[in-house]
């Protein structure tokens, strides 16, 4: 809860620190431009990536196969389209990195490994196994 919090006061001063520092080296206008290129071009780039996220999840679904990666890899597609669609440059580059495909491999696989750690020690039960006998096995 704090992280997003933090997330929600950070992300937007980190923003207007680096509007503020390109537009001072390349000017408003160009800065503008660069903001509305950015976000043109990653979301045509987002499409492309979705549109073969989305082929390979109907191959694996035809091959009787779950498509979790898939599953998670248009998750971090949209996210990626959102981060492209808010004007900035930090947002801008967050959004291109999911964008690259090795990246949200990478990404995806550390989130899996770190819920499967917390899930298994959370099924392990401890128990002793206590033979009951039958009257009829006395008998």
């Amino acid at each position: 809860m704090n992280t997003i919090l933090i997330a929600i006061i950070a992300i937007p001063i980190i923003e207007i620190m680096l509007f503020i520092k390109i537009g001072e080296n390349i000017g408003a206008l160009n800065t503008i431009l660069l903001i509305i290129l950015t976000a043109v071009v990653g979301i045509y780039f987002a499409r492309i990536q979705g549109l073969k996220t989305l082929k390979s999840g109907f191959i694996n679904i035809y091959q009787n196969k779950v498509p979790v990666y898939e599953i998670f890899s248009g998750a971090s597609i949209a996210i990626a389209a959102l981060f492209l669609i808010i004007p900035g440059f930090f947002t801008d580059i967050t959004g291109f990195i999911l964008l690259i495909p090795f990246a949200r491999r990478v990404i995806i696989s550390m989130l899996i490994k770190k819920n499967n750690y917390k899930s298994k020690d959370e099924d392990i039960i401890e128990a002793e196994v206590i033979e009951d006998r039958n009257k009829k096995d006395d008998l």
